[in-house]
């Protein structure tokens, strides 16, 4: 069992001295080795992505449809959703966090289905959660459908998902393209389940009727939303009665030419991939439409799909996690990168290998962005081991950054490299949006009425240019020799500028939250020459520097995306705080009190082996909605906070 380091100290949250050179050479020296010793054979890192109990409730519901539920797996998956059950009864979407309804629902019905007694305490307590939360009507519109295809929801209460929507043309204002790229994965197989409604039957004792409130404590949400947001739910709202009374007459004249679109577009999108998308929900999605649409068991499509699934699987020997997606390309390029920030040879064998390894990721395929990037040029990279149809611009610009600070001396890698870094450095830029940020897969995805679909409610229908992204993109282009005064990095800047927040601020999309944007738009501004003495960055620096935690760390909980009162506050993990100081570091200053403290935070919580160990989950996937934990974060995070700071201050 590894400890931290820690040390005796007069006060906790006192100034703390200035550290030794020896004992914060040590740290990094530790921590580079162990981030070296997790690299494998092939050049590559990939650490664990986990996420919430409803994969694994989804993942058993899927395997009882296809006639599986005595598989050792399911038992293996219930008892970690078992395990995962808060002291009160529900189920969290994030660690620490309160009971979620959706999550709890999926998990009260997968055990009971395997044969938990609902008068079990466990069962009880889950129940009064549930209903206390709002029961079944409270769920969303993923959860509704999955209860509808097991007989526990009417399919017509469902927002309806009509693959007539495939057949939209691209000047529509509503089309199939305008969606996120994630959307797009997960909800064209949905259309054709919710064009089936399949019924699969469950055994009596697993119907879940008490989950639902008496028609006279039933609760109609509302919200806050002004008078266009409420008339724009009110249409959409009356335009799903309308596909739906459709739906009932039998005037689909349509749906045969749709089915066959959506199935031809799924199917396309199975080639040089991991399954579609190479994401758990969009892989589940699409065996469940594939059935539907009378592909057997044995289908090569069928089969392919549960070898995707099988590949998120994490066996703990008694329990059996699911991932959502694998992180292989994230982790190597931010592995890579940090390393040789950190002052490792720039031609060290581990850059080496990482670089042949990244090189065999790179797309050369068009996909989906060529609809609204008209460039013929295919380049970038993607999140996963293999999803050539959809390449983002987080993980292009963290591979060229980790690649322009290399120094490859094999001339034949070298110059491979070389061309790689030119074509995905032209399809980068040519993602900038006309407000000159930059989203993550898709060009000018950013029409916010899309929002409002009743089918809309994962929080991710569309893909806006997102602050953190900017930034990072700004801190590729300065390592490729932009200037200052090139038009992009220009359109970035002002960009970041008009996002920033009143306090000084700026939203995390893909980290949690306004510590992780925050120090990735005040890092790529850095980079520039941008002036961090000016009063609005300076807003940043005191925000940073007020949300220190009394030991020294930051932390700030995921609850933030629903609780902006809560931003920067949290229980204190590596990750964060490596981004606090890191954010402070683009600022200018090495020297204040928060700084020493940060870095001595650090430097105790380290384990002996090098690495660190948070508890709580710092990743993104769906703000409000879907929350994971990069189990490599603590490792890289805090050794590049490290190397920055002591390559800075002459100890």
């Amino acid at each position: 069992m590894q400890v931290a380091i820690q040390e005796p100290r007069a006060e906790e949250g006192a100034s703390s001295a200035r550290i030794s050179a020896e004992q914060l050479d040590r740290a990094i020296h530790l921590a580079r080795e162990n981030l070296l010793g997790l690299q494998l054979e092939d050049g590559h890192w990939r650490g664990e992505l986990e996420a919430d109990s409803v994969l694994e409730s989804e993942y058993i519901l899927l395997l009882h449809f296809l006639g599986r539920t005595e598989e050792e797996r399911v038992k293996k998956m219930a008892r970690r959703i078992r395990r995962l059950q808060l002291p009160d009864g529900g189920w969290a979407i994030y660690h620490g966090g309160p009971p979620e309804v959706s999550a709890s629902v999926k998990a009260y019905f997968v055990l009971k289905l395997l044969g938990d007694d609902p008068d079990a305490p466990h069962m009880a307590k889950a129940r009064r959660v549930i209903l206390d939360l709002g029961g079944i009507e409270a769920t969303n519109t993923y959860t509704q459908i999955y209860l509808s295809i097991f007989g526990q929801y009417g399919w017509e209460r469902c927002p309806a998902v009509p693959p007539e929507m495939l057949l939209l043309p691209g000047w529509f204002y509503f089309n199939l393209n305008e969606m996120s790229s994630w959307s797009r994965g997960i909800f064209v197989p949905l259309s054709i389940i919710w064009a089936y409604k399949p019924q699969c039957p469950v055994p009596e004792h697993a119907h879940i009727p008490e989950l639902f409130l008496p028609a006279s404590e039933s609760r109609t949400t509302t919200n806050g939303d002004g008078a266009w947001t409420r008339g724009w739910h009110y249409l959409f709202h009356r335009a799903d009665q309308g596909i739906k009374l459709l739906e009932r007459g039998r005037f689909k004249v349509l749906r045969r030419k749709a089915l066959r679109v959506a199935e031809e577009w799924t199917r396309r999108r199975l080639v040089m991939s991991d399954g579609l998308g190479a994401i758990f929900p969009a892989i589940v999605n699409t065996v469940f439409a594939f059935r539907c649409l009378g592909y057997s068991l044995d289908d090569p499509v069928i089969e392919s799909q549960l070898r995707a699934l099988e590949k998120l699987e994490v066996d703990l020997g008694d329990t059996l996690k699911i991932q959502p997606a694998l992180s292989p390309v994230w982790d190597t390029a931010q592995g890579a990168r940090i390393l040789a920030a950190t002052g490792l040879d720039p031609d060290h064998e581990a850059l080496r290998r990482a670089a042949e390894w990244l090189l065999t990721k790179e797309v050369r395929h068009p996909g989906d962005r060529q609809r609204k990037n008209g460039r013929r040029e295919v380049s970038g990279w993607y999140f996963e081991y293999a999803n050539e149809f959809y390449p983002d611009c987080d993980d292009t610009a963290m591979v060229l950054t980790a690649l322009g600070r290399m120094r490859i001396t094999d001339p034949e890698l070298g110059e491979r490299v070389d061309a790689a870094r030119r074509r995905a450095l032209r399809w980068l830029l040519s993602m900038q949006n006309p407000d000159g940020g930059w989203a993550a897969f898709d060009r000018g995805c950013d029409k916010v009425l899309l929002k409002l679909i009743p089918f809309a409610d994962h929080n991710a229908m569309i893909d806006p240019s997102w602050e953190d992204i900017t930034g990072r993109v700004l801190e590729t282009l300065s390592l490729e020799g932009f200037d200052p005064n090139d038009r992009a990095v220009q359109r970035a800047i002002s960009f970041l500028d008009s996002r920033q927040c009143e306090d000084g601020t700026w939203y995390g999309r893909w980290g949690c939250n306004y510590i992780y944007g925050t120090w990735l738009a005040l890092d790529g501004l850095s980079r520039f020459g941008v002036d961090m003495q000016q009063e609005r960055y300076q807003r940043a620096v005191r925000w940073l520097r007020s949300r220190q935690n009394e030991d020294g760390g930051w932390g700030e909980t995921l609850r933030s995306y629903e609780e902006p009162a809560l931003k920067g506050i949290g229980d204190s993990t590596a990750a964060q705080t490596s981004w606090a100081l890191l954010g402070l570091f683009a600022t200018g200053d090495y020297t204040s009190d928060e700084v020493y403290r940060g870095v001595d935070f650090l430097r105790r919580m380290q384990l002996e082996d090098g690495s660190w160990d948070d508890e709580h989950w710092t990743g993104t996937g769906f703000p409000k909605v879907f929350y994971l934990k990069y189990h490599l974060y603590d490792d890289y995070f805090p050794l590049l906070a490290l190397a920055t700071y002591r390559q800075a201050i002459d100890l």
